[in-house]
Parts: C-alpha cells; sequence; structure tokens
C-alpha cells in the first residue's frame, strides 16, 4: 500500500475516522487499534512479511528488559541483540553482495569457485525497522529510557504505519512518550498535517515522477545522448530523489501529525547547503543522526587525532553509503561524500554554516549562491553513482558527460520539466525557514484565496497523477 495509491487515499480516511471518534477516550484502545491498523498496512505489501517485524519487535523488547534487569550480563544482551539484528539485515540485504564478490575474489587469484545465489526478496522496510529496535535497545543499554511496560506500545513504536516503510528512523526517546500519553484531536494539527501531505504529494507526483521519465530514458542507454543530455539527466535526478524521499518524509510527517504525532524532521531543504557538512545535516536527518549517535561519538568523533577524526568520518560514510544497498556505487556514493567532508573537517569548517541560508546583501547573496551552487554540483556528480547499476556504467556515464559533446545543445530539454523545478525551488526558498515549505504558505490571505489555492494545488497533483513509479526509498 502506496501513500501515492488509490488504495492509501481509503485506508488513511477510515482509519482517521475510528481513531478520533471510535477509540478517542481510551488510550490503550487508540495504541491496539493503531498497531493493527500498522500491520494490516505492512501486510498488504506481503503478510509473510510479517513474521520477520514480529520477530524484531519480540526480540528487542525482551533483550530490553534483560538488559535493565541484569547486572553482570547487560553488554552480552546488547551485542546479543545486536548481532542477530545485523544478521537478520545482512542475510536478506547483503546475502548475495558477499556471496558474488568472494567468488570473484577466488577467480582473481585463479581459483574455482561455484557461481550461486539464493533467490532472497528484500523485505519492505528492514533497513528502518531494524534500525528503530537497535536505537532502543542501545538507549536502554546507556540508561537513556527505561524498558517499555507494553509490548503494545512498544511494537506500535516500530511498526507506526507511517514511518514503517522508508522513515524517518525515529528514536524511542521521541516517540515512546508520545505513544504513552493522552492524545486529543486538534484542528490545526490536521490542517497543517493535511497541508504536508499536500506537498509530498506536489513533490513526489509534480516533480520526481516527471524527472524520472527523463532520468529513466538517459541512464537505460546514455551512450544515445550527448555529454549536455548526460548533465540534464544527473540534474534531474537529484531533484527526483529529493522530490521523492522528502515527498515520502512530508506525507509520513503529515499523516502522523493528523493522528496526533509529531515525527522527526527527516529534510531541511539540503539543496540550499553551502558546504558538504551543512548538506549531511539536512539530508536524511534521521539516519545521518543515527550513525552519528550510536557509531560516530562511541568511535570517538573527532575529540581525538586528526588521524582518528578522518578515520571516524570514513567509518561513517562508508556505513551509510553501505546502509543504501548491497552494490559498490552505493560505497563508492559513501566514499565520495567522505573526500568531499574531510577538507572542510581538516580546516575546522565542518559547523561553519549552521544557520539557515539568508543573504543580506549583493556581495553576500552573490558567495552564498555560489557556495550553494558548488555544493549542489558535487552532490550532483556523487548522485551518479548511486543512480547507475555499475561503477563501470557510472565511469563511462561521466567519461560520455565529460566529452567535447558537453557544450552542444541536449538532444533532451525538457523545458516543461524545468520549469516545475524553477517554480519548485522558489516555493521552497521562501518557506525555507519553516517545518516544510508551504507551512505558512497564504496564512495571511483572505480564508476563500487560501482555499482556492490549496483546491487549485490538489487539482494540479490529480492532474499529474498516473504514473507508476515506486518510492525510491523502498528499495532500502
Amino acid at each position: 500500500m502506496l501513500f501515492n495509491k488509490i488504495e492509501f487515499a481509503l485506508f488513511f480516511p477510515i482509519v482517521l475516522i475510528l481513531y478520533w471518534y471510535v477509540f478517542r477516550k481510551n488510550l490503550k484502545q487508540q495504541n491496539i487499534f493503531l498497531l493493527a491498523a500498522s500491520l494490516f498496512f505492512f501486510g498488504c505489501f506481503d503478510w509473510l512479511f510479517l513474521i520477520l517485524l514480529v520477530f524484531s519487535i519480540g526480540l528487542d523488547f525482551i533483550v530490553a528488559h534483560k538488559i535493565h534487569k541484569s547486572r553482570e550480563h547487560k553488554k552480552a544482551w546488547l551485542w546479543f541483540s545486536i548481532i542477530v539484528n545485523l544478521c537478520f539485515l545482512g542475510f536478506f540485504k547483503y546475502f548475495n553482495f558477499f556471496i558474488d564478490n568472494f567468488s570473484a575474489l577466488l577467480s582473481f587469484f585463479g581459483l574455482q569457485s561455484n557461481n550461486w545465489s539464493l533467490k532472497i526478496i528484500l523485505p519492505v522496510g528492514i533497513s528502518f525497522y531494524t534500525f528503530h529496535g537497535l536505537s532502543y535497545v542501545i538507549d536502554v543499554y546507556n540508561g537513556k529510557i527505561k524498558p517499555v511496560k507494553s509490548l503494545i506500545d512498544y511494537s506500535l513504536f516500530v511498526s507506526f504505519f507511517p514511518l514503517l516503510v522508508a522513515g524517518p528512523i525515529e528514536r524511542a526517546t521521541h516517540l515512546l512518550p508520545q505513544i504513552q500519553k493522552n492524545r486529543d484531536f486538534k484542528y490545526s494539527n490536521a490542517v497543517s498535517g493535511l497541508r504536508q501531505i499536500l506537498w509530498g504529494l506536489v513533490k513526489k507526483i509534480i516533480i520526481a515522477d516527471n524527472c524520472a521519465v527523463y532520468v529513466n530514458q538517459v541512464f537505460e542507454g546514455p551512450s544515445e545522448y550527448s555529454g549536455s543530455s548526460l548533465a540534464i539527466a544527473a540534474v534531474l535526478f537529484s531533484f527526483q530523489i529529493y522530490g521523492d524521499f522528502s515527498g515520502y518524509s512530508d506525507i509520513a510527517s503529515g499523516t502522523a501529525r493528523m493522528l496526533g504525532f509529531e515525527l522527526l524532521k527527516n529534510f531541511s531543504f539540503p539543496y540550499f547547503s553551502r558546504d558538504i557538512a551543512e548538506f549531511w545535516r539536512r539530508w536524511h536527518i534521521s539516519l545521518s543522526s543515527w550513525f552519528r549517535d550510536y557509531v560516530y561519538i562511541p568511535l570517538g568523533g573527532s575529540r581525538g587525532s586528526k588521524y582518528e577524526s578522518i578515520r571516524n568520518v570514513f567509518i561513517i560514510f562508508l556505513l551509510s553509503g553501505f546502509w543504501h544497498g548491497a552494490n559498490w556505487t552505493f560505497i563508492f556514493w559513501g566514499l565520495l561524500h567522505a573526500l568531499f567532508f574531510i577538507p572542510l573537517l581538516l580546516t575546522g569548517n565542518n559547523r561553519s554554516n549552521l544557520d539557515i541560508a539568508a543573504p543580506t546583501d549583493i556581495k553576500a547573496g552573490i558567495q552564498t549562491f555560489c557556495q550553494i551552487g558548488f555544493t549542489f554540483t558535487l552532490v550532483t556528480f556523487a548522485w551518479i553513482f548511486f543512480r547507475a547499476d555499475s561503477l563501470t556504467f557510472a565511469l563511462d556515464y561521466i567519461k560520455s558527460m565529460a566529452s567535447a559533446s558537453f557544450f552542444s545543445f541536449p538532444e533532451i530539454f525538457p523545458k516543461t520539466v524545468l520549469g516545475y523545478i524553477f517554480l519548485f525551488i522558489m516555493v521552497e526558498w521562501y518557506g525555507r525557514n519553516d517545518t516544510y515549505a508551504i507551512e505558512k504558505f497564504g496564512l495571511t490571505w483572505r480564508r476563500r484565496y487560501r482555499i482556492s489555492f490549496y483546491y487549485l494545488l490538489t487539482l494540479i497533483v490529480l492532474y499529474f497523477y498516473g504514473k507508476d513509479f515506486q518510492f525510491l526509498y523502498f528499495q532500502f
């Protein structure tokens, strides 16, 4: 059941009505109902995946209580949870990757190997709910939170349907307290949630899906296009993946807000970043902060020597790349971002842009937009490896893009889509100080104008609806 499909448009209103009008007076009943709705939502992808989800929930629920009660074996229980969770994640996501590369290594040394692999279906959302459970167990071990007594509450924390499939990756310290307290319907939250859902659909259906048409066409046969067309396709992919993933996050956050929850912010206008460090404070925030808190800081962060700091940065970015998928392209994508980040770390400028980009004069504006343009260029270059099927494909793509044909007129020049992107950037820039771009858009207008604007935006979304593109991050 996808957020951009008719099934969800039928499912969510039913859940919303029953949740607020049938179960609103009893918190336990509300949570049981939301849990049932979440399991049904997840089961719509494949009911067999529920077995793995339930096992993951039960494992971490029990281990957290064992850690809390144990004095001598706390660390053993912690590592038991980490190893079991990562083994399941590794088997479903990386088994064939390791087998294939081990076979290639043997062949390199002239040794014969039986090339075999398993037909493994990657369970939807496994990378996300595994990290939910791990963060909970680690926080219990570190004493940041006590293990929750109610299995229902913990199960809802892991399987809450707005974030179950593609995040954001929630923390028990943030979401569990919201699950455990009474929630009242607020009209302002419902309106804000609907507004954010609408903007998420704009990102997905108008921006991402329209970009995908041209991106897929070029990446399926890059040798047929000039360097200029390849460059345009790379830029379009940058907006495709941003519109697709941040659009999902907006829909998830808006859906959760209508149910009385506030999820962690996952995107904060990353393409307005002035350096790579700022980009990673704004892109997939829940993942980058997860690796920061549970890997980077325990390794020593930037508190040690320069060598240790550089080592930790490479570990974090390589893990981030590997988390995205079992392909060397993702690992190289992470390596590139580490290389982009290291100069900032060595010069002490990795935390120089902590505020919102807001030039106040012409000189500052020129400098800011040059920094934004340079950062976007680096990010777009790295996205080529993320989108490519193999390292060889990516390198050939870049080689063709950097040829003399880069200066020729492109065979593909989607003026209409580029126009949509331009308008999209203008709206995002206008709302860059807010949680999402249209959070306060039109609030000072007369009511009939404001309502007309949102009706018009809804009609535009419906007009473009119909392209059958799955959310990109479902594969991770």
